[in-house]
């Protein structure tokens, strides 16, 4: 297959939908056991949406058990959005433990120590980071926010604002880098995907970029081998959940039931009809 074909192959969005149902599947029919040291804000969506989509979540933390439990894990899931001098040492050991890891370097920029921590869990190699626009251009720039722009969590930019640093971080540290956004970009460095399923609502939810992250290590857990695809199907797939929950919400409290129960109950033809993912040029 020459090198136009091959492209336009990437491109379909047939092909991506069946990938993503696939990775799905495989999730629901093997429950692999991802261990999440991950803030305590985001703990019972994580879980929850672990649960759903057929992982099974262990909230296991102490630096005691790492050893013992984290090389029976499928996935490691990192989030330094309660970053403590208490929990750095675990998450450094449980990166370290062998087993495909994803990190969430949430609030990257908001302190010296934070970026620091983050800096040194990127060395550990994760095969994906993901987090928004800010938290994305902070690490690929290595720099504290300036107090004028600086949200905390929340990004002040726009993902498309942050792609080519993403790209950049992607080469320089040897994983897969996906941007959140209304649009997530997704890259190795070289290959771009890009994913426009989600609503708008899922922002005003507490902790859904975490819970979707927490996704991407139980997706990674199926498809190691290809960071890039399982990355960006737990994000089209996640998004989906949020468009069908937000035809029966009333706002963000019943968005995030109806997000869980969709997550639990999508079916092949949902998924394959409306994933929206595309490889882009």
């Amino acid at each position: 297959m020459d090198d136009a074909a091959t492209a336009k192959k990437e491109r379909d969005p047939a092909r991506w939908g069946r990938r993503a149902w696939s990775l799905l599947s495989a999730v629901r029919a093997r429950a692999p056991l991802v261990q999440c040291i991950t803030n305590l804000v985001s703990m019972d969506i994580a879980a929850n949406a672990l649960l759903a989509a057929g992982a099974s979540p262990a909230m296991v933390h102490s630096l005691r058990e790492v050893p013992d439990f984290t090389p029976r894990c499928d996935a490691v899931y990192v989030n330094v959005g309660t970053l403590s001098e208490d929990w750095l040492p675990s998450m450094r050991a449980a990166a370290s433990a062998g087993r495909p890891w994803v990190l969430d370097p949430v609030a990257a920029a908001a302190s010296g120590f934070r970026m620091e921590a983050c800096l040194e869990l990127l060395a550990l190699r994760p095969a994906v980071v993901r987090g928004n626009a800010s938290e994305i251009l902070a690490l690929a720039n290595r720099s504290v926010a300036a107090s004028s722009n600086f949200k905390g969590a929340d990004s002040s930019h726009e993902s498309v604002d942050a792609l080519e640093a993403a790209k950049a971080l992607a080469l320089s540290t040897g994983s897969v880098v996906a941007v959140s956004g209304a649009v997530d970009f997704i890259t190795n460095g070289e290959q771009v995907v890009g994913v426009s399923n989600g609503v708008p609502m899922m922002q005003k939810i507490t902790a859904t970029g975490c819970a979707v992250t927490a996704l991407i290590a139980a997706f990674v857990a199926i498809e190691p081998s290809d960071a890039l695809v399982a990355a960006a199907c737990a994000l089209a797939i996640f998004g989906l959940a949020g468009e069908i929950g937000m035809e029966s919400s009333k706002g963000p409290a019943s968005l995030r039931m109806h997000l869980i129960d969709t997550l639990y109950c999508l079916d092949e033809e949902t998924v394959t009809s409306r994933v929206k993912l595309s490889l882009r040029p």
